[in-house]
């Protein structure tokens, strides 16, 4: 849904979960950190975001989570949930409950959103799995136009999902670049993974939007572009609205 920079995190609170077991290694697929080696060269970042179309903000109108599928469909076929695919790349000291899918805890290092460590606990979670750029703003700008298969796919892709702190991810809600940013020590690479998805989903920008992009990626010029992900094609046996 990485790790991160920014302030400094707080002690390593230990906290023991019965019944489960341990990985200390994330194995999902690579996220829109995953640049050094895998994404495209210095500058690719700045350079794509200038070349992102712009067009002006669609109505919402005819917008639900569900016109994306069933949320955390397992589109990669590996028999995890897409969640629970982000909880363990994204998480230190993962336990799982049943298996090596169903993560009941993990820690939250350093949030991107706000710095801090944040632990996660099933059914009691302080941490979201963000979409990068959100389900409605991707419907404004091209999703609408989409068949299901394509939607399904940008809604579970790891390249457009990060694991962060749950409370200023709702600050955020469902904002762009124009509208809102992490702190510095983030905003590099979190535009620079919008302006990945946005690429190779095909998705428009407005004015405002990508003059904001272009700003924020001025200030990091050799800022990689992410690259990875699932295709942008669900399998045909998912369905949406």
């Amino acid at each position: 849904m990485r790790l991160r920079s920014g302030a400094a995190i707080a002690a390593l609170v230990m906290l023991s979960v019965a019944g489960c077991k341990t990985d200390t290694t994330g194995t999902g697929d690579a996220g829109p950190e995953a640049t050094n080696g895998a994404g495209s060269g210095g500058g690719a970042a700045l350079t794509a975001a200038e070349a992102l179309p712009v067009k002006g903000r669609a109505p919402k109108t005819g917008y639900s989570r569900e016109r994306f599928g069933t949320a955390w469909a397992d589109t990669d076929s590996n028999s995890c949930d897409t969640r629970d695919d982000i909880l363990k790349r994204d998480l230190k000291q993962v336990k799982f409950t049943g298996g090596d899918c169903k993560v009941s805890y993990g820690v939250l290092e350093n949030d991107p959103y706000s710095g801090k460590e944040v632990v996660y606990k099933r059914g009691a979670s302080l941490v979201d799995i963000d979409h990068l750029v959100a389900l409605s703003d991707a419907w404004q700008k091209g999703a609408k136009y989409w068949d299901a298969s394509k939607r399904i796919a940008l809604a579970n892709d790891p390249l457009n999902l990060l694991t962060v702190g749950a409370s200023p991810n709702r600050s955020k809600g469902d904002g762009d670049t124009a509208t809102w940013v992490p702190p510095k020590a983030y905003r590099c690479t979190y535009v620079a993974a919008q302006v990945a998805v946005k690429k190779k989903y095909g998705l428009w920008v407005t004015s405002a939007e990508k003059a904001a992009m272009v700003k924020v990626l001025s200030t990091c010029s050799k800022q990689a572009l992410p690259t990875g992900g699932n295709p942008t094609n669900a399998p045909s046996r998912f369905h949406a609205k």
